[in-house]
């Protein structure tokens, strides 16, 4: 069987780039076709991609393109029409909401869209950057969405099979593209917890962290450990000059790690207290699997696939308006039963273990390919 992969474009290295790592796991042979290439922004992930066959469009090659992500979306849809896939036996879609993938020829062949989300900034949802700040902007951005959204909407329709990475994101392509999605939740990384130290609950700091973007409500992280004093870290890159606002919000108690690899990142969450999630209608959220997956709480906005993964009083616990007041009642809840009982504490961790074990790289391994081989086969 020939497969291709696409994605939308290769620039970082988060949720979506771990998908589509693991499907070249299970299709080694695969040849990848993207908008852009640039692997030179990958930071400590720059290897990861090298030894596959990676093929891209003509937005590869203008000028600058690694700044202009977000107005090459008007470009993306000429990009992926461009690419004629019709040798393949089946197309598997990586559609991340930048561009508009599922624009690619493929006749004969099964295209299987995994779906992280169809495009938020075409939706409604918080986006990475603020762009309605400026009017003028923001009001050409409006009109320009307008006919994305058709070209979104037709791009669906090319789609043989949906799967969608969480019931929210289900949700979702149900409601814009009227269409039915398998979902097959995400590869995470669960680690042997053998070698875990006794002393993981005694950590003296807080986690968040990730990509550092708006969406992910960072700066509402920051503005609370600036009220309680509490000390937090927080690993990530960030976009559009987000991260230096976060350095100039954040009092001396919160500390920028900057990109980390998965084994300093796995450290860091291993030895906090917890981790904070407080991102707007988040798709599905890694981040916080992963820490649970070392054992550790997580304390999560209740909102999106989150819900789906973090279970409310026992692998962590929920606030309900993503504000900073919000967020430090938690913490303060948190703390209190923390100090309660250490058996209480120690269970916590157990069972965010087996939490996290749900959502497996195995698992994902083994109902993608029950997946594409049902479906290539489906008259």
């Amino acid at each position: 069987m020939k497969v291709a992969i696409v994605h939308d474009y290769i620039k970082e290295y988060g949720g979506a780039e771990r998908v589509l790592e693991t499907l070249l796991e299970i299709y080694p042979e695969a040849t990848v076709y993207t908008s852009l290439y640039a692997p030179e922004f990958l930071g400590p992930h720059r290897s990861r991609f090298e030894k596959y066959n990676i093929k891209t469009t003509f937005l590869n090659s203008i000028p600058f393109r690694h700044k202009l992500i977000s107005p090459l979306r008007l470009l993306a849809p000429l990009a992926f029409l461009s690419l004629d896939l019709s040798g393949f036996d089946v197309v598997i879609v990586s559609q991340t909401g930048a561009y508009f993938p599922n624009l690619v020829k493929h006749k004969k062949g099964r295209l299987i869209c995994y779906t992280h989300t169809p495009p938020r900034y075409l939706y409604g949802y918080a986006t990475a950057s603020d762009w309605k700040k400026n009017k003028l902007f923001a009001f050409f951005a409006h009109i320009a969405n307008f006919f994305l959204r058709k070209v979104d909407f037709n791009a669906s329709k090319n789609v043989d099979f949906f799967i969608a990475n969480s019931e929210e994101v289900a949700g979702r392509i149900k409601r814009f593209y009227k269409r039915d999605a398998t979902v097959i939740y995400p590869p995470v990384e669960v680690r042997n917890q053998e070698s875990r130290s006794r002393n993981h609950g005694e950590g003296k700091y807080y986690l968040t962290g990730g990509r550092l973007a708006r969406a992910k409500g960072i700066d509402v992280i920051v503005k609370a450990f600036n009220e309680n004093g509490l000390k937090l870290k927080i690993f990530g890159k960030g976009f559009a000059g987000y991260e230096e606002e976060l350095k100039k919000l954040a009092n001396e108690n919160i500390e920028f790690l900057g990109e980390v690899n998965d084994e300093e990142k796995l450290e860091f969450m291993r030895n906090a207290k917890a981790f904070i999630f407080a991102s707007f209608d988040e798709d599905f959220g890694i981040t916080p699997v992963e820490a649970m997956g070392v054992g550790t709480p997580v304390i999560a906005y209740k909102s999106g696939g989150v819900k789906e993964t973090v279970v409310d009083g026992k692998t962590g616990l929920f606030y309900e308006e993503n504000t900073p007041e919000s967020l430090n009642t938690a913490i303060e809840k948190f703390e209190i039963l923390r100090r309660a009982s250490l058996a209480q504490d120690d269970k916590m961790r157990k069972d965010c273990i087996k939490q996290a074990e749900k959502f497996s790289k195995d698992r994902f391994k083994k109902a993608i390919e029950k997946f594409v081989d049902i479906k290539a086969n489906t008259t």
